[in-house]
Formats: C-alpha cells, structure tokens, sequence
C-alpha cells in the first residue's frame, strides 16, 4: 500500500466504512502531531473521560 499523501510505501494503514488508507513514516507523525495540539483531540479525551494516571 502506498501513502495517501505521497508515492512512499505505507508504514500504517487505517480502516473505515470499508475505506482503507495509508500514510508513511513522514505523513504519519505530522497527522499525529496536527492532532495532539488539535481542540478536538481534547474534547475527545473529556467525553471518554481518559484517565492517563493509570
């Protein structure tokens, strides 16, 4: 499989609805950085209600 964002080969893949995606290495850690300082990310936790103390 090969990333979504460029022709590199996928090191994750994600599926949803039956919509299968990858990303590499590079695009795979900026999508996880946009989303870790993302409000969503945080409102996100507050309705699952994670506890990150255990």
């Amino acid at each position: 499989m090969r990333c979504h964002y460029c022709d590199r080969e996928a090191a994750v893949s994600a599926e949803s609805d039956g919509v299968r995606v990858g990303l590499c290495e590079e695009h795979f850690q900026e999508r996880l950085e946009e989303l870790a300082e993302s409000e969503e990310l945080a409102d996100l936790q507050q309705r699952l209600d994670v506890d990150r103390e255990s």
